[in-house]
């Protein structure tokens, strides 16, 4: 093997130490500018936010134009149908796709492996709308939370079982053998020994599928519109409203308090996240 010249060395060097900097530069590029932008705009008044820039405000109007818009533009009312939705919606979807997941990991038969392709054949085939509307018509369940729901669950729960049933499948069986035979049931040996194992790989799920459910407008358009207020259905409707037309600082400023919850949700994941790799590399 012929070793490399020093002056290869040393560029190879610098491109390792540069790599850094250039990924940072780009998350700045990427993030930093979309976000300087939304806060810079819902600090300003609506003079200055009239065309939305990249250009500070003369004089910062934050928390003014966050308390209009909660006080004024229905907020709370909003949040608490999102609430009303995503929670179930989320915590049934984990549940379910673990236990799914925790089945098809464990039995690997040719039956499993057909049922675990049309399980995860959700994340690449669109549902259909209309199909979906027309079912929870003849259901009932049309324009409700439970509707809505289940709808959610039908479609995220193909996310879940591709991230947790490979993650089962790292876990040993020698656990769930010897909670067996302590005399531990099936149902006790999955919410006692297996799915606290799961911690890691449902906080990242958690974060997906709430991402997804706390913004969708376009399912929910369809199946809850004009019954049930959510946040972005609410800022679907107020948009056009006399409050915040034209007003980008007030658009803006509803945004930022649309996202605040989900900063907080990964937050608290991404924690989980790195305490269960760190207790899983001591064990």
């Amino acid at each position: 093997m012929t070793p490399r010249s020093p002056a290869r060395r040393d560029a190879s060097t610098a491109t390792g130490r540069l790599q850094p900097f250039a990924a940072t530069a780009l998350a700045l590029v990427t993030i930093g500018i979309p976000l300087w932008l939304v806060v810079a705009t819902a600090g300003k008044s609506r003079g200055e936010a009239l065309i939305p820039d990249l250009t500070p405000p003369t004089h910062w109007h934050l928390l003014e134009n966050l308390g209009e818009v909660w006080s004024e533009g229905e907020v709370p009312a909003a949040f608490f149908g999102s609430l009303l939705v995503v929670v179930p919606a989320v915590t049934g979807v984990l549940v379910f796709g673990s236990m799914a997941s925790w089945i098809l990991a464990r039995r690997a038969t040719r039956v499993n492996a057909v049922l675990y392709a049309l399980a995860i054949s959700g994340i690449i085939l669109p549902p259909a709308v209309v199909t979906v509307v027309l079912l929870l018509r003849q259901l009932g369940l049309a324009g409700s939370a439970v509707g809505m729901i289940g709808v959610y669950m039908g479609i995220y729960m193909s996310t879940v079982i591709f991230f947790v049933t490979g993650f089962v499948r790292t876990i040993p069986v020698s656990l769930e053998e010897a909670a067996q035979i302590d005399g531990a049931g099936p149902v006790r040996v999955f919410f006692h020994v297996v799915l606290p194992l799961l911690r890691p790989v449902l906080a990242t799920a958690t974060i997906l599928v709430c991402l997804y459910v706390w913004n969708d407008v376009f399912y929910a358009f369809f199946v809850v519109g004009g019954r049930l207020d959510t946040l972005p259905l609410n800022l679907f409707r107020v948009a056009s409203a006399g409050l915040y037309l034209d007003n980008w600082h007030l658009i803006f400023a509803y945004v930022i308090l649309m996202s605040l919850p989900l900063v907080v949700v990964f937050a608290v994941a991404q924690r989980k996240i790195i305490s269960g790799i760190t207790s899983g590399a001591v064990k």
